[in-house]
């Protein structure tokens, strides 16, 4: 019987119901859905499917444990507890970092060794040795202290799953890709869409859009840390990009089109399509927002500049005005536009049906929904 294990994805708020549709499409069990977080259970295969094809987790954690820690004493005892040895091996590097919020135990650095010196105590018992050198592959332990209950994770993807690799140059302000994946499935794209981002900035949208009508796993361009863990057998982590590839949809009838008034934004976009893989898919073009016309059932999804991010407010808020005279935004022209102002519906000129709060780094923004 293949061993399950306790995983946790860390997401934006307000795409947790985005998610754990996600992982039940990857064979996850026992999801549970927390604020900016789900838990699931899986093997190793689920493992490297999460990180392969999730688009709008942050990234995939194996939870270790959880419990109690008002002193240091039981942080050590906690952490001693914890099975390191099932992944790490005797050669491998395992850093500790973390956070502490509300919690009698709130100075991270001091936090930071108790759980590295707890941590060695457990292997050093395990592998019957005294020193670890600590040259081989990257385990990185992370450790989240919240209302002095400590939770102890071993992160497998490394660096954030918002960095697909395609988008190694981007303009001043772009939208994560994780949110733009989570906007991009609140607005409905399916495998026949037809996609509209007239501030097209570097080209999110329109590369979360393609990804997602055309079932292209986000991850495919890049590496996890646990794909060098030893204890993974190498042939886990093939058979999910095979599957992953598999399952791509090239029949599939998607087309976007992409303008911005910026010359570099085109070329920036341009250059991030190709690398992702979608540049037939997509079109792109300089234009103002006011040469906007609408076509016909496509679905316009932008992320307008605004003030506490290029323009100031006035500027910010003449635009909306043209954006409100400019998109239809009704039943034949579906519309999601992601802004912090509260005011956009009244420069804009029309009442959203549906609103959904969203952060954008730490902007709290309003999707509005025009459908």
């Amino acid at each position: 019987m293949t061993q399950k294990f306790l995983m946790c994805c860390p997401c934006h708020f307000g795409l947790e119901s985005t998610l754990r549709f996600e992982l039940t499409k990857i064979g996850a069990e026992d999801i549970i859905v927390q604020d900016g977080r789900v838990l699931f259970r899986g093997d190793y295969l689920v493992l490297a499917k999460a990180n392969l094809c999730l688009s709008v987790a942050e990234r995939v954690l194996v939870q270790l444990g959880e419990f109690p820690a008002y002193s240091f004493e039981e942080l050590f005892q906690g952490v001693k507890k914890l099975p390191f040895e099932n992944w790490i091996g005797k050669d491998d590097a395992f850093p500790v970092k973390g956070h502490a919020l509300d919690s009698k135990l709130h100075s991270v650095p001091d936090c930071q060794s108790i759980v590295k010196k707890a941590a060695v105590e457990r292997l050093k018992m395990n592998y019957r040795t005294s020193w670890f050198a600590e040259t081989g592959s990257i385990h990185q332990i992370q450790f989240y202290i919240r209302k002095n209950i400590c939770t102890i994770y071993l992160d497998t993807s490394g660096a954030g799953l918002h960095k697909r690799g395609y988008r190694r140059n981007s303009n001043a302000a772009p939208i994560k890709e994780t949110l733009a994946a989570g906007i991009i499935d609140l607005a409905r794209v399916r495998s026949d869409s037809v996609l509209i981002d007239p501030f097209c900035g570097s080209g999110t949208f329109l590369i979360e859009a393609a990804f997602k009508a055309l079932h292209m796993a986000p991850g495919l361009n890049r590496h996890f840390a646990a794909e060098k863990w030893e204890c993974i057998p190498s042939d886990v982590w093939r058979n999910a990009r095979a599957e992953a590839i598999a399952a791509i949809n090239r029949d599939a009838k998607f087309e976007a089109y992409g303008f911005d008034c910026d010359p570099e934004a085109i070329r920036l976009t341009e250059e991030n399509v190709r690398k992702a893989g979608v540049k037939p898919r997509i079109h792109i073009e300089q234009r103002d927002i006011s040469d906007f016309e609408p076509i016909e059932n496509a679905i316009t999804v932008c992320n307008p500049p605004y003030g506490e991010r290029m323009l100031d407010i006035q500027s910010a808020e003449s635009l909306y005005r043209i954006m409100g005279y400019v998109f239809p935004a009704d039943k034949a022209h579906p519309c999601y536009v992601i802004s912090p102002d509260s005011e956009f519906e009244t420069f804009f000129d029309k009442k959203a049906a549906k609103r959904r709060k969203l952060y954008n780094g730490m902007i709290q923004c309003q999707l509005y929904m025009y459908f």
